[in-house]
């Protein structure tokens, strides 16, 4: 439970200053100059392509554009930060894919190193500050997927302390409103879900869910830097923890829409389709997913396979065809063994069907077979389990 309260803790922390973008309007000869980078609105127009690139995938085209910045401002944080925000993203389609792990932390020291200079030539500057906080936050985010508790909650202590450097400068909002947005959410939610935190979590000011949905909602709308990551909280947690299903779809729609060949809201819109009942849609979308990662399309792989292949299944049984559902299923569990997911919902629910449609075909060898691939595989407690061995005893298998 503790591990899991680090993780939560670290997410929370890591959101505080992302740097995202939005589109800009006006031309750059028309924005005054910032005393702050970030706050320069000149540049921010410059890098919206690069980053909306980046949002999209085209790591290489964004990456071309960090390298003119870094050459423009070597000592500033910034772009070192915006490339580690790019592998950050490809992380991001499969979190446990440690490849890019070496990457990333790389590219965060560079720029932890930057601030830091910055930072300790004056402590009053709040960008530096603002750096530190996210390049820790991001640090201490990895080492909780990574399951490095003692590192990440090194990491999210230094993130809490410069976050508290990084206040105070009223041109900084609502970017600043977001970390104040998941605190005030997490810390009613964490308590709510874990009693047994209450006396750690009493530590810390009261928070107010409704009030961090609302700061959530603001920053989504409002913000430049911070807007996309607003939505991408925003729509997990309509999706999970607020039971709105048609919001998640609607935000996660809007980012497809702008974002096409991201594979995460990709593959997240197909789920909210899924999840609202507009299964031809969600169908129509899964099977875009698996003609990509057929492609080789940067981003694509085995994980987003799993959700899609499963979504098609699904709609294929409940359309009578059991030939095709029977198909999807199978590539369901051919792309959860190829990313190491067998004891995930769709893994093991796929088990399950295939082993009815086996029963239903009088191949009671193969439909033991994946029944006890279900219960190899879930723990006794959990739904599949007990669907499994009740399965068993009522047809005798």
């Amino acid at each position: 439970m503790l591990t899991r309260i680090v993780m939560i803790l670290s997410i929370w922390v890591s959101c505080f200053s992302l740097v995202q973008a939005q589109e800009a309007e006006a031309d750059s000869m028309f924005f005054a100059p910032s005393k702050y980078l970030l706050l320069d609105k000149g540049l921010q127009f410059r890098i919206t392509k690069a980053i909306n690139s980046m949002y999209n995938f085209d790591f290489a085209a964004a990456e071309r554009d960090y390298a003119v910045l870094a050459i423009q401002y070597p000592d500033h944080p910034l772009p070192e930060f915006l490339v580690a925000l790019g592998y950050w993203w490809r992380i991001e389609v499969d979190v446990t894919n440690e490849k890019y792990d070496a990457t990333l932390l790389k590219y965060l020291d560079r720029s932890i190193d930057k601030a830091q200079a910055m930072f300790d030539a004056d402590e009053e500057n709040k960008e530096a500050a603002f750096f530190l906080a996210a390049g820790y936050g991001f640090k201490g985010r990895l080492y909780s997927e990574r399951r490095s508790w003692t590192k990440a909650a090194w990491a999210g202590k230094n993130a809490l302390k410069y976050m508290e450097y990084s206040r105070g400068e009223e041109e900084f909002n609502p970017e600043l409103l977001l970390g104040d947005a998941l605190f005030n959410y997490f810390s009613e939610w964490i308590p709510e879900h874990y009693p047994l935190m209450r006396p750690v979590m009493a530590l810390f000011p009261k928070g107010n869910k409704e009030l961090g949905l609302q700061q959530l909602e603001e920053v989504a709308t409002n913000a430049f830097y911070t807007r996309i990551e607003a939505q991408y909280f925003l729509f997990r947690l309509y999706a999970s923890e607020e039971k709105e299903p048609f919001k998640a779809l609607q935000i996660s729609e809007y980012l497809h829409t702008k974002y096409p060949d991201n594979p995460y809201f990709h593959r997240s819109y197909a789920r909210h389709l899924y999840a609202v009942g507009r299964w031809p849609q969600s169908v129509q979308e899964s099977k875009e997913i698996l003609d990509r990662i057929d492609a080789g399309q940067m981003g694509y792989e085995s994980n987003s396979g799993r959700y899609a292949a499963f979504y098609i299944a699904q709609f294929n049984e409940r359309m009578g065809n059991q030939a095709e559902a029977k198909k999807y299923y199978l590539k369901t569990l051919s792309y959860g063994e190829e990313s190491e997911s067998q004891e995930s919902g769709y893994y093991l629910h796929s088990l399950l069907q295939l082993g009815k449609i086996a029963n239903q075909e009088k191949n009671k060898t193969l439909a033991k077979k994946y029944f006890k691939e279900v219960k190899k595989y879930a723990k006794r407690k959990h739904p599949a389990h007990q669907e499994a061995r009740e399965y068993i005893k009522k047809n005798k298998l």
